[in-house]
């Protein structure tokens, strides 16, 4: 070990050892989950009873000496238990529910994985980040394609680990680094997935790189101590000895070789942790990335990357961190279902996590003494699936892979409360009729019927009361109600002091596309504008992004592009709900509205509306379907630049074309590009809508063969490119005053710049967005 990294390690062990002093008495100092009843829980006691006797057989067969097992359901426990012995030589101690153990690989997830996703979320990383950049020693002619998304996803064709003569040749943390440079890759990145140790030594690395703090100080200030995980550490003191389960080395010291010839520290192994803490964490992972009492420490958003694929090879599916589907899948047990996630260590820890249910199972065994011989495989498997089968009251609020139950929209959720909020008042209403709650009632109605609620006024956003218009839209009366209808796409696009006249609250439903060129957004910024003008306040019935809340892609506008299409500086794809942007409006905007957001219920950022169980209902007369809604976040950014983009055809955004396009030409030079997740065909078509009303247009079909990797502003860009480059002449893209909201791109466009170098250059704008609308999400 250099004297640099032994200072280093000096420095960070005093800090913790201070920490871990201060805190050897759990009664006083740890923090932990409430224990509830199983029934308290929708559990079933007499199923999780079945736990013991497993526990106990596998301690009789010498499967290992002892075992501590604690489940739970949100941010309670309803089985928690310590059996047989935390050691058997030199002297038997017994297991103890505040054991520590020593994680093993657990690290990957509790340590390195969180910590590389809270620096991707302040702007210090990227996922796409070359490990390069980061690690020098592995700018190699095999290693300078592999970004961090690589290593943390298991798919960068690096090695599984060093083989015990390398393993040899380590004699401190920097040694570690260096050889994991230098070890050969198997193949290239993003080829194939191979779970690899060095993936995670490395990352443990970029830690310390773009942070200036070692992966244990770095986990320890900005993980556990705002969890108040007060036992969960790496290089536990001589203090916390006796209550260290032993392993197959001396308690205490790490038993992964590479770690414990690393120092100790090192991101794939070294963490210690009880039980307990662990509960804290997975509690706060399916809460979206805060604990109970609000305490965050990851975005729901972050969460949401790390929990879905990342990969889907031929090995099996990881997320950014947490296995998924693959071989080592077994702590998933028979009855969780996919989009449940989890790790294992290879001293016989696990995790397993089902935002579904809400339940997790944590094991952890000292399965390595006396002898390292032990196997807890068939352990992981049963206690899991035991606890999902005591699963008895279902829960919501959580991805769902099968039936999944409706989504409970704003509307639905205000009913729930008996409309309390607007008690006794006059409100105004901002919706279209297609807004209806789950029992298929419009919005309208359900507040027309409302007890103590009186709707004085009906707005609307483009396309009309009835969601079926284009073009400008004039303000009349509604002759199903008689209430006047205020068009805020016509004569005026903001709300004026007529309209609000006498109005003590206004009500916003509307159903967002999840785009930044779609108006109703900006429509409702105006109501937001005028209400507070006049200290009226505003309550938003919140409704799902039907193309998820997950993925962010494109630039943001320039300063000086249209308002009222681009009413805040956002990438093109956002990723947030309508309640959402307006709290985020009415904050950065200085609005100053008094705004309230109603909530959904049930709803996941990295749901798809096909998954909320919501009928699909036009909320313009071209998004038809949800197909249409993703493909209209690129191609309606670029259907100013004289093309067709179907509308007046049966297809609108699933095509595009003009009269002087070769459709062939086209969808071969596309396809050639080897697009994610898209292919493309040739197509004729003769819209009825400008441009080229009544005219025969070529094209190509976009078919969409892989939503979740799909990039529609990215492909976009790419037909953009290769319209100029293969029709430039009666293209004509120098006519447009910008392209995707921004003049640079047009202009690097027209320089013969390449979609690829074009796109890099908003990933600036992408991870700003990324950061500013953190604090904005509502759902995990």
């Amino acid at each position: 070990m250099t004297a640099g990294v032994h200072n280093q390690l000096t420095m960070t062990g005093r800090r913790i050892l201070f920490w871990a002093l201060m805190c050897t008495a759990p009664s006083v100092c740890a923090r932990a989950l409430p224990e509830v009843a199983p029934d308290a829980a929708g559990m079933d006691a007499a199923t999780l009873a079945r736990i013991a006797p497993l526990v106990d057989e596998g301690i009789q067969r010498g499967d290992f000496p002892g075992a501590v097992i604690l489940i739970g359901r949100g941010h309670q426990v309803v089985y928690f238990q310590a059996f047989g012995r935390r050691a058997i030589r030199p002297r038997p101690a017994p297991m103890t529910r505040d054991t520590i153990f020593d994680l093993a690989s657990l690290t990957k997830v509790v340590a390195t994985a969180p910590a590389i996703m809270q620096l991707v979320e302040d702007g210090r990383l990227s996922l796409e980040d070359k490990l390069s950049k980061w690690v020098p020693q592995c700018d190699r002619p095999d290693k300078r394609a592999i970004t961090l998304r690589n290593l943390l996803a298991h798919d960068s064709g690096l090695r599984s680990g060093f083989e015990e003569a390398t393993l040899k040749q380590i004699h401190g943390y920097a040694d570690g680094i260096r050889l994991a440079c230098e070890q050969k890759s198997f193949g290239p990145p993003g080829g194939q997935f191979r779970y690899s140790d060095l993936n995670y030594i490395l990352l443990g690395e970029v830690v310390r790189a773009a942070s200036g703090e070692t992966l244990d100080a770095y986990a320890g200030e900005h993980l556990y101590r705002p969890l108040d995980m007060t036992d969960t550490l790496f290089h536990p003191p001589a203090a916390l000895k006796d209550r260290i389960a032993a392993g197959d080395m001396v308690a205490g010291e790490v038993e992964d070789g590479a770690a414990f010839r690393m120092g100790g520290v090192a991101g794939h192994a070294g963490v210690y942790s009880t039980a307990a803490d662990l509960a804290l964490y997975c509690a706060m992972l399916l809460s979206g990335g805060a604990d109970d009492r609000g305490v965050r420490v990851l975005s729901p958003l972050t969460v949401a990357r790390m929990t879905t694929p990342a990969t889907d090879h031929a090995g099996g599916v990881r997320g950014l961190g947490f296995d998924i589907d693959t071989a080592y899948s077994g702590a998933r047990g028979d009855l969780f279902p996919y989009g449940s996630y989890g790790h294992t260590g290879y001293s016989g820890t696990s995790i397993w996590l089902d935002p579904g249910s809400g339940v997790f199972v944590i094991i952890l065994t000292n399965r390595l003494h006396p002898d390292g011989r032990g196997d807890v495989r068939d352990l992981r498997t049963r206690v899991a699936t035991i606890a999902a089968a005591a699963v008895r009251e279902s829960r919501g609020g959580a991805a769902r892979s099968t039936a999944p139950m409706p989504v409970r929209v704003g509307i639905d959720v205000l009913r729930d409360r008996g409309f309390e909020p607007l008690r006794g008042r006059r409100i105004g209403l901002l919706t279209q009729r297609n807004e209806v709650a789950g029992d298929g009632r419009a919005t309208i109605d359900v507040l027309r019927a409302a007890p103590d609620v009186k709707v004085a006024a009906l707005f609307t956003p483009e396309h009309g009361l009835d969601a079926d218009a284009n073009g400008r839209v004039d303000s009349t009366r509604d002759a199903e109600t008689g209430l006047p209808v205020y068009s805020l796409y016509g004569a005026d696009r903001k709300p004026t002091a007529d309209m609000l006249r006498g109005l003590d609250a206004v009500v916003v439903d509307l159903q967002d596309a999840g785009a930044q060129i779609y108006t109703y957004m900006t429509t409702m910024g105006y109501m937001l504008e005028a209400a507070a003008a006049r200290h009226i306040p505003v309550f938003v019935l919140d409704r799902p992004n039907p193309i998820d809340g997950v993925d962010v892609e494109g630039p943001r506008p320039d300063a000086d592009q249209p308002a009222f299409t681009h009413y805040f500086p956002m990438t093109v794809r956002h990723g947030l709900t309508m309640g959402e942007l307006a709290a985020l409006f009415n904050a950065e905007k200085k609005i100053g509205a008094e705004l309230t957001v109603i909530p959904m219920q049930d709803w996941r950022r990295a749901e798809w509306f096909d998954e909320t169980g919501l009928p699909w209902r036009n909320p313009s007369p071209n998004l038809r379907s949800l197909t249409q809604a993703l493909l209209y976040a690129g191609i309606g950014a670029i259907e100013d630049t004289a093309i067709s983009v179907g509308r007046g055809t049966d297809a609108p955004f699933e095509q595009i074309g003009a009269p002087w396009i070769d459709g062939a030409r086209l969808a071969q030079a596309l396809n050639a590009r080897a697009l994610p997740g898209v292919r493309f065909y040739p197509v004729q078509f003769t819209p009825a809508a400008a441009p080229y009303a009544g005219q025969n247009c070529q094209g190509v079909h976009l078919l969409i063969t892989d939503r979740n990797r799909f990039h529609p502003v990215r492909t976009a860009l790419e037909i953009v490119v290769a319209l100029h480059q293969l029709f430039g002449g009666n293209y004509q893209l120098e006519k447009s005053p910008a392209l995707l909201g921004s003049k640079q791109i047009l202009e690097k466009v027209l320089s013969g710049d390449g979609a690829a170098d074009i796109a890099a250059g908003w990933e600036a704008d992408e991870r700003a967005w990324l950061q500013l609308r953190r604090k904005y999400l509502l759902y995990p």
